[in-house]
């Protein structure tokens, strides 16, 4: 039996071979898309083991990614990931994101003995599934005080259902550098409160349809993946 970091950067490398052809990623690399010819800062929050922070570097040569991830585990294959492919312009930040600085328990969820390492999380009360498993504490910070006084241009967030916290970590942030947002969110209190939150900082919602971005209805459209945009489309 493989080791358990080796298991998952084995199945790194294989997703990272494969991410252009699976169809649930589509909307991933159209936000990519539209971030093509930037020189500013992307930051991929929840990199977890490094496949999306990969093609990030890839597909933006000129832009310096700063890949956010706490969990141990993933984090070593993230390191290791980054030295594979020689990500140069990748910075990894060994931390959890929320609103405010210090220290967070999370969970790595276990389901008849088996690790769900896609599925960590920071342990708290809006969190009420998958809580079942190894706890670990990280250091945490907040997205206004790790990149004071740099030029965001796009964020990539997927902290299974964390992401208001982050969010409201990052009002400053957010507010100055207006950066272009992608986020799986799930469809509960917390999708609606991250809406209603950047919403008010200007931002509009859009989801990806039939290769186009299109303003998001929720009695059109069935997504968890959402792009989130300043003024105009173009």
């Amino acid at each position: 039996m493989l080791g358990f970091q080796r298991y998952l950067f084995v199945f790194s490398i294989f997703k990272i071979k494969t991410l252009h052809w699976d169809k649930k990623e589509k909307d991933f690399f159209f936000f990519v898309e539209l971030l093509k010819g930037s020189n500013g800062v992307v930051i991929d929050i929840g990199a977890n083991i490094g496949i999306m922070t990969y093609h990030l570097s890839k597909e933006l040569p000129n832009a310096t990614i700063h890949a956010v991830e706490p969990m141990p585990d993933n984090l070593e294959v993230l390191r290791k990931i980054c030295e594979r492919y020689k990500l140069r312009r990748v910075n990894i930040h060994p931390i959890a994101l929320g609103d405010s600085a210090g220290k967070l328990k999370m969970i790595l969820p276990e389901n008849s003995k088996t690790k769900m390492q896609g599925l960590s999380h920071v342990k708290h009360e809006s969190m009420n599934e998958w809580n079942e498993g190894s706890e670990f504490e990280v250091e945490a910070n907040t997205l206004d005080s790790l990149f004071e006084n740099q030029a965001i241009t796009g964020i990539k967030i997927d902290v299974e259902n964390y992401e208001y916290y982050v969010f409201q970590g990052g009002l400053n942030l957010l507010a100055k550098s207006k950066p272009i947002i992608y986020a799986e969110l799930w469809e509960n209190e917390n999708r609606e409160k991250c809406f209603d939150l950047l919403q008010n900082l200007g931002y509009h919602t859009y989801v990806v349809c039939r290769k186009t971005l299109v303003s998001y209805d929720k009695n059109v459209h069935a997504s968890q993946n959402f792009i989130f945009k300043v003024g105009a489309l173009n």
